[in-house]
Parts: structure tokens; sequence; C-alpha cells
């Protein structure tokens, strides 16, 4: 079966069964309790980015892997109260530890995979 990750998402459950479902805002518009029974699963899914993260994201229950596949961003991590920036270029991949408040500040417009497990994931404004 050939995958398009910006139009399908990849579930992947812990005991390694895949589940292949709707990607973008055909995913998150499902209700919340559709989309919480994958909160335990990794998540992969592709985006397209032309403009900076409109918020900061935390994951409490695991660590976020981004891969730069086109593009540069600069990873903005909050730890120990500080900021903390990583430049990413194309090929490059960053690893956010979890508990970690993220957003990227876009550089050159460009596609990020990401593999990250949904649960419990908070949301706050950049402003």
């Amino acid at each position: 079966m050939q995958i398009d990750p910006v139009k399908t998402y990849i579930a992947l459950a812990p005991d390694g069964q895949s589940t292949v479902l709707p990607g973008g805002d055909a995913f998150w518009s499902l209700p919340m309790a559709e989309i919480d029974q994958y909160g335990k699963h990794w998540l992969i899914s592709e985006y397209a980015f032309d403009a900076d993260w409109p918020s900061w994201e935390m994951h409490p229950h695991a660590d976020e892997f981004v891969y730069m596949l086109s593009g540069a961003a600069d990873f903005v991590l909050k730890v120990d109260g500080a900021e903390q920036h990583i430049a990413l270029k194309a090929g490059k991949a960053v690893l956010i530890p979890r508990g970690h408040w993220h957003t990227a500040k876009m550089t050159t417009p460009g596609r990020m995979l990401f593999f990250t497990r949904g649960e419990g994931t908070e949301h706050m404004s950049v402003s």
C-alpha cells in the first residue's frame, strides 16, 4: 500500500500493530474520544510550514522525533525556564524530550516528518 504521510497518518500501537488514518484536518476534526484511542500510539505525520508555528506544544508522556525533510527552522525548547535554540536544516533531526515545551520558527519554508505519542499533548499561544 502506498501512503502519502501528508494526507494520511500512521498510528503504531505499543503491540506493533499499525492503523492507517485520515491525516490533517480530517484526523483532528474527529470526535475527541476517537482521537484519544490513539493517544498511546506513535503517530507518524508530515506537515509543510511556510510560517512560524503559532503555538508552543508539549508532550508529557513521550519524546518527539522531528526530521526536517526540506527547508530550515529554528526549534525553540524551554529547558529549566530558559529558551534553547536548535538550528535544523533539511536532512537533520531533533529529539525533543518529553515534558519540554517547544515551537519552531521557520527560516526557510519546508516540510517536517514527526514521530510522537499524542496522549496528553498540551498547547499554548506563542504570544
